[in-house]
């Protein structure tokens, strides 16, 4: 069970912003087309964050793309994710978005919360 356990430390991104729910996030993917491998940039409304522990760490993102939501699971410490970079927080009151995905337009969007100066 040790094995395992220290296996996977070894595996886990160390470098990993701050981000829950109601938070937009870019996540840059890395593609494999033919012979050739890209990034491509995945950005969308974190609807939850599955927290199984270790390796299995999940985000769903949601977006709407050209007038349909487009919903996508993506392991965290997965090598085919390059970066997460957080575009901003959002204001919930809840760890599950779901009742995302009936909004439409207006409607679906997260108050973002603002940063307060130090003074």
């Amino acid at each position: 069970m040790q094995i395992i356990q220290t296996l996977e430390a070894e595996q886990m991104k160390k470098e990993l912003p701050e981000f829950g729910p109601g938070d937009t996030v870019r996540a840059w993917l890395k593609v494999v087309e033919g012979g050739k491998e890209r990034l491509q940039a995945f950005e969308g409304v974190c609807i939850t964050r599955n927290r199984r522990g270790g390796l299995r760490e999940t985000i769903t993102l949601r977006k709407i793309s050209h007038g349909v939501g487009v919903e996508r699971t993506v392991l965290i410490h997965s090598p085919r994710v390059d970066k997460l970079e957080v575009v901003r927080r959002g204001i919930v009151r809840r760890a599950r978005l779901f009742y995302l995905r009936d909004k439409v337009g207006k409607d679906a969007r997260v108050k973002e919360r603002r940063h307060q100066a130090k003074s």
